[in-house]
């Protein structure tokens, strides 16, 4: 089976046109939109698209579960109950698919992660292989058996350059992706969007896209903190 996982598309349309136009021409099965679709300059257009695609499913990112005031005003009360209304996580050809971690949506393993954190992170897992997203830097590492796979962001990565980062997984076995987008178009979507973070985000991770190293230092920062489990 082979399946892609597009994450963190943050109401970025032109970077997730890109991508879908990528793979017209990429035999896959089905499609894993892995949480976060709509933070960003354009919610609605960004929702209406991924949920014209017929060989879809989805997982809730914490953006998703906890949606601001603005993408409130943007979307109706049903597209906010579909996005609530993923579950966190979900298994697909053997491959857990899950926002952040298997536990939590918004818990931070960034490259820079110890494996033995990491091997906490993934005790209990059963599958051999675990997709996520969250930080917006992709990797892919084995740790206690466990094959570890950040897919990238589609609309906001952290790597440094614009282009859509994802991940094609073909029987369970990641390949890391890269399709470019029109910067131009990525620009003009924002200076022309409402969103009241737009200016910032453009300033700050589009004209001059966020490098690893600096968003590492960041996410391992709040990675410092005591996790505190769902409901605990």
């Amino acid at each position: 089976m082979r399946v892609a996982a597009l994450y963190d598309v943050h109401g970025n349309l032109p970077a997730l046109e890109a991508v879908l136009a990528t793979l017209e021409h990429e035999d896959h099965d089905e499609i894993v939109f892995g949480g976060d679709l709509t933070w960003g300059p354009q919610p609605h257009e960004t929702l209406r698209l991924v949920r014209s695609i017929e060989n879809a499913s989805f997982v809730r990112g914490n953006a998703d579960r906890d949606l601001d005031d603005w993408q409130r005003s943007c979307l109706s009360d049903e597209e906010m109950a579909f996005l609530q209304g993923q579950a966190p996580t979900i298994e697909l050809d053997g491959v857990l698919y899950c926002h952040a971690t298997p536990r939590s949506d918004d818990e931070v393993v960034t490259p820079a992660t110890p494996d033995e954190r990491l091997a906490k992170i993934l005790a209990g897992v059963e599958q051999r292989v675990v997709v996520a997203g969250h930080t917006h830097m992709q990797q892919n590492r084995v740790v206690g058996g466990i094959r570890f796979v950040n897919a990238g962001s589609v609309g906001l990565p952290y790597e440094g350059e614009i282009a859509a980062f994802w991940a094609l997984l073909v029987d369970g076995d990641p390949q890391l992706r890269k399709t470019p987008v029109d910067h131009e178009r990525v620009v003009e979507a924002y200076r022309r969007s409402q969103w009241p973070r737009a200016a910032e985000i453009l300033a700050e991770r589009i004209v001059r896209a966020a490098t690893r190293e600096e968003a590492t230092k960041v996410l391992e920062g709040r990675a410092s903190a005591v996790f505190v489990p769902p409901g605990g």
